[in-house]
């Protein structure tokens, strides 16, 4: 799944601190194997690096 900036997305990554958490795309950058990675804030932080597979969408963004 792809996401956009602004979109409402749940973290899951057992080795982060914002596991579980809800927070939202701040910057959508693409890798040199044409992966896209993103930038999550959250309440208390952000994170980089995170890819698609370890993101889902919140209800309000699910069509």
């Amino acid at each position: 799944m792809s996401f956009e900036e602004g979109d409402e997305v749940v973290l899951h990554d057992e080795h982060s601190d914002f596991d579980g958490e809800t927070g939202t795309i701040e910057t959508v950058s693409e890798t040199m194997f044409g992966d896209e990675n993103y930038v999550v804030s959250f309440e208390d932080g952000q994170e980089a690096g995170i890819a698609a597979d370890a993101l889902t969408a919140t209800g309000a963004d699910e069509a």
